[in-house]
């Protein structure tokens, strides 16, 4: 939940929404009566439950026990009963400053909420303040694999992960003045608060995030050492259930291990570029890097089943696009895998759909906005909510702008792709294919990531 319909709460409401018995104000008794007079509490619940998410932070100080039921867990448990639950959009952004700020939005009712900062952006920078940069791309850890990592000493934070699981949010890891840290903040949309929590096993920056049984895995990332920055191989997965973090199998790596010289081994290193979960696995596209070139060396995917590692399906990891370390640039609707393939000087900007049984990607969108109305340093990020694709962008006006599209297939099983008529030049409102559900200004300098919540 946003800041954007309340005063910011004080120390005393704070405690109240964390203490973990605060659920049990719900039923009645002498001293909190009712939820709604006359009614049985299970009756109001269900009222409760049928308002807009977006209500809830007015709601709430409606009396003490409202506020219970709307930061208890009872009332979402009933929303998801009654399939009243809302999918909203987290939108992290970093400011020119270096601070981050977490914006959500609702596309049904196109609405905005800024959440509370985060713990160390609301102490002035301790701590977690600035764990993650958009400004801080692979090429500045390439720089540090190569032993130039003189320019993490100049920076507080960054290069964290972001996930999400079990409808919160998840801030890992990163740097924090040149050392990878384990530290793991939680935000909670249900009281509208941050916190921390269990601490990874592993220290780590620039890891990648998958959601995956309801369980949260990270793997790969980097950390610094004597010689420069060092590529990990070790994966975890985070329980919400329990707080407990797990151990996983490390990823082979195997392509960097079949390089045919021990110099190409010590030049390229290997480095996890992002992940995605799809048909219940985990699919982890690998690089090889060595300033200021990159080579795609495939990835592996990550079967919970077996607990085990195998290589990536050809197709899928020659053909994925946009395989750029630190941007989202994948999302799966209704069980199917999309990626954005960034324009070029010579082409314009692609959704692409990944067809498992030929083990092909297809163009189902031949043009996409970015090119035209997206700020060219900015990242765009694609997410997938509502069973549509979602692009964001950012123009030079710091107006960031949220476009749908339904999650296109491609026609028939020939090879021929679905091409829509409207997708034949720039976007513009009112086309079929790009609609914009949603806009705001921010006082931010770049876009950095994304997740769907639903709650």
């Amino acid at each position: 939940m946003g800041a954007s319909l309340s005063s910011p709460s004080n120390g005393k409401q704070t405690s109240e929404a964390s203490k973990p018995g605060s659920s049990k104000k719900l039923r009645p008794g002498h001293y909190h009566p009712r939820l709604i007079p006359d009614l049985p509490d299970e009756i109001s619940l269900q009222i409760l439950a049928r308002m807009p998410r977006m209500s809830y932070l007015s709601r709430k100080m409606v009396s003490r026990s409202w506020k219970a039921a709307i930061t208890g867990s009872e009332l979402y448990r009933v929303r998801k009963e009654l399939r009243v639950d809302e999918e909203w959009i987290y939108i992290l952004s970093k400011g020119a400053d270096g601070k981050l700020s977490w914006h959500a939005f609702d596309p049904l009712s196109s609405r905005w909420q800024r959440l509370p900062l985060m713990p160390g952006v609301a102490r002035g920078g301790s701590r977690l303040g600035g764990l993650v940069s958009a400004g801080f791309r692979i090429s500045g850890v390439i720089r540090g694999l190569l032993g130039q990592e003189d320019w993490l000493d100049k920076i507080p934070f960054c290069a964290c992960a972001v996930g999400a699981v079990d409808g919160c949010l998840y801030v890992l890891g990163g740097f924090s003045r040149a050392t990878a840290i384990k530290t793991v903040c939680k935000y909670d949309p249900s009281i509208n608060l941050w916190q921390e929590v269990s601490s990874m096993s592993t220290a780590r920056a620039f890891g990648r995030t998958g959601l995956l049984n309801n369980k949260l895995y990270v793997v790969g990332g980097v950390i610094r050492e004597e010689t420069g920055l060092a590529p990990l191989q070790s994966a975890e997965v985070f329980d919400p259930a329990t707080g407990i973090w797990a151990d996983v199998p490390n990823m082979p790596f195997s392509k960097a291990q079949t390089l045919p010289t021990a110099f190409l081994a010590d030049l390229l290193k290997p480095v996890a570029t992002g992940m995605t979960t799809f048909g219940g696995k985990l699919y982890v596209p690998q690089s090889l890097y060595s300033w200021p070139f990159f080579v795609d060396v495939g990835g592996e995917v990550f079967d919970p089943e077996t607990c085990s590692w195998s290589d990536m399906p050809v197709g899928l990891s020659e053909g994925w696009p946009g395989r750029q370390a630190g941007t989202k640039l994948s999302a799966v609707v209704d069980g199917d895998l999309y990626a954005l393939e960034p324009p070029t000087c010579s082409d314009g900007g692609k959704i692409k759909i990944y067809d498992p049984k030929e083990d092909t990607w297809k163009a189902v969108v031949s043009e996409v906005p970015v090119g035209d109305f997206a700020e060219s340093k900015s990242p765009y990020l694609l997410a997938g909510l509502l069973g549509k694709l979602h692009l964001v962008i950012k123009d030079m006006n710091n107006m960031i702008s949220i476009l749908q599209t339904d999650a296109l297939r491609p026609m028939d099983a020939t090879g021929s792709t679905c091409q829509n008529p409207d997708v034949s030049g720039p976007w513009e409102q009112g086309t079929d294919v790009w609609r914009m559900v949603g806009s705001k200004k921010f006082a931010a300098a770049e876009l950095v990531s994304c997740q769907a919540l639903s709650i």
